[in-house]
């Protein structure tokens, strides 16, 4: 691991205001559908904020068939059924990079698949250098903010990429 995204500036960034839970769920799929292997998305949000829901959409781009549900109390979910393994963790209940660190969140992030990590910012120090982040935040009963920064040239690609393809 290297420097995280507090010591250096986004590569690039993308604000974007969902009008429902719909909308942010293909904001996901359109990512999920360009996403390649140890690609890590970090989620930031308050609770109810679409951080799950996004999650979603972005299975739904990968091709995976099973329902997504947030791991909170496990940590981690695993998904194999699409065209790349997606791991979603839930670092709500972890202290900090040192108990990430514990539970192989590591492992997961250089694994062979994507990462989504739920409530990243309790683990930011545990991330690596190239990540894109994505903060959400309630602008309304259904509309959401949805912030994107991209930290290092993965990400920065992943995000032109959902830039081009939702026409921004």
């Amino acid at each position: 691991m290297s420097s995280h995204p507090d010591a250096v500036a986004a590569k690039r960034r993308l604000e974007i205001l969902s009008a429902n839970v719909e909308m942010t769920r293909a904001l996901g799929e359109q990512l999920g559908a360009r996403l390649e292997r140890g690609d890590v998305i970090a989620l930031q949000g308050d609770l109810g904020a679409g951080k799950t829901n996004f999650t979603q959409g972005l299975a739904q781009g990968l091709a995976i068939v099973e329902d997504v549900n947030s791991p909170t109390f496990i940590l981690a979910n695993e998904y194999f059924s699409g065209r790349l393994p997606l791991y979603h963790i839930d670092a709500y209940r972890v202290a900090d990079a040192a108990e990430a660190d514990a539970f192989g969140l590591d492992d997961y992030l250089n694994s062979d698949g994507v990462t989504v990590v739920e409530w990243a910012e309790r683990v930011r120090a545990a991330l690596p250098s190239d990540v894109l982040w994505l903060t959400l935040d309630y602008r309304g009963e259904n509309e959401r903010r949805l912030e994107f920064s991209a930290y290092g040239e993965q990400s920065a690609a992943r995000l032109d990429e959902l830039k081009h393809a939702i026409g921004s």
